[in-house]
């Protein structure tokens, strides 16, 4: 029989911490040196958590930087360029945001166009209900919670603009899962980008067999094109824009970060808020069985473009477990999916 690995919890959190020390850059983490040089929205938020295990100050002050990038209708974009690096493109000339759509008056730092899976409000309530110190105020944190609560406010109206409980992703970097095959389908529809003199700095820094294809990318680029062209005005955005998808691990997150805001709202005494939780939350419930496949007994992302769910089964398809969101019939059949995969020697939930 083969040795086990022994792995020490204790020097695997150090090293974690070290992770977070080297990656600090004066009060933001960076996923990782030079080839994601700046703030990442649920990168971040994810951050957050593990600075709390030791310094809870640095933990707040990773969420209050992320903040410093909301927009004036409430939305919190996926990456907020705190300082320049030639080391990433798109940078934030390429996104070229408005200063319209920032807070009048307020200092900002640019950011890109489009957002990312809003795990903030799960990961601040678990921040705020494990504090060891008194390093955040309530006070302090009713503001973050009413600032991710207009983010939110932005998915229902920005990106749901039929109220029908489900949003939608622009691109496939507003999933958080970028070049996921289950995008496949519905990228192929995207036009390339005409620049053709544009450079990536991805495949300067790692190997290019483990980044996107460049035809990818040019379709990547294209979508960033339109939307900026739009001044990422969701009112502008007809319903012929080439990338729309109903993304199941975002909307899953969502109505856990719904969830989560809610309990903390709650405690602020804040009932009307709460109210328009608790309707949306119902709504989404409601909406959420349209994305089940009894046939294959996934939930599955779908293609607002075609209408068809995409039936390509991945990590994301059992993120209704975390929101709460599968029935207990639907909960058993994705427990029996799991233990099959484990029988065939796979990770237990493999991305795709």
């Amino acid at each position: 029989m083969k040795a086990q690995h022994q792995f020490d919890p204790q020097t695997l959190m150090e090293q974690a911490r070290n992770i977070l020390r080297q990656n600090d850059r004066g009060g933001y983490t960076v996923p990782t040196e030079r080839l994601y040089p700046y703030q990442w929205n649920w990168d971040s938020a994810i951050c957050a958590l593990g600075w709390q295990s030791f310094d809870e100050a640095r933990a707040w002050k990773e969420i209050r930087m992320l903040l410093k990038g909301q927009w004036s209708n409430g939305m919190l974009p996926h990456i907020v360029f705190h300082q320049d690096s030639p080391d990433y493109f798109p940078n934030a000339d390429v996104w070229n945001v408005s200063e319209a759509c920032f807070p009048h008056g307020v200092e900002h730092p640019p950011t890109s166009g489009i957002s990312q899976p809003p795990v903030l409000a799960t990961c601040v309530r678990k921040l705020w209900e494990a504090g060891k110190q008194t390093s955040t105020e309530n006070g302090d944190v009713k503001l973050i919670c009413e600032k991710i609560l207009n983010w939110h406010r932005w998915f229902w109206s920005a990106r749901d603009p039929e109220n029908t409980g489900l949003v939608r992703v622009l691109h496939p970097w507003e999933s958080g899962m970028d070049n996921s095959p289950a995008w496949d389908g519905a990228l192929a529809r995207v036009p390339s980008t005409q620049n053709a003199s544009y450079v990536r700095q991805d495949t300067s820094l790692i190997d290019a067999h483990q980044r996107p294809l460049q035809k990818e990318y040019d379709r990547y680029l294209y979508l960033v094109e339109i939307l900026r062209d739009k001044d990422y005005d969701s009112r502008a955005i007809s319903q012929d824009f080439p990338f729309r998808v109903i993304d199941v691990g975002l909307n899953s997150i969502l109505q856990r970060a719904n969830l989560d805001l809610k309990a903390m709202l709650d405690q602020f005494g804040m009932r009307s808020e709460c109210q328009e939780l608790e309707a949306r939350i119902e709504l989404t419930q409601n909406a959420f069985t349209k994305l089940w496949d009894p046939q294959h007994e996934h939930f599955y992302n779908r293609d607002e473009f075609t209408g068809e769910l995409i039936r390509v089964p991945t990590s994301a398809c059992f993120l209704p477990l975390f929101a709460g969101l599968a029935g207990n019939e639907q909960v058993s059949k994705m427990v029996s999916t799991l233990e099959n995969w484990m029988d065939q020697k796979f990770l237990l939930v493999p991305s795709t």
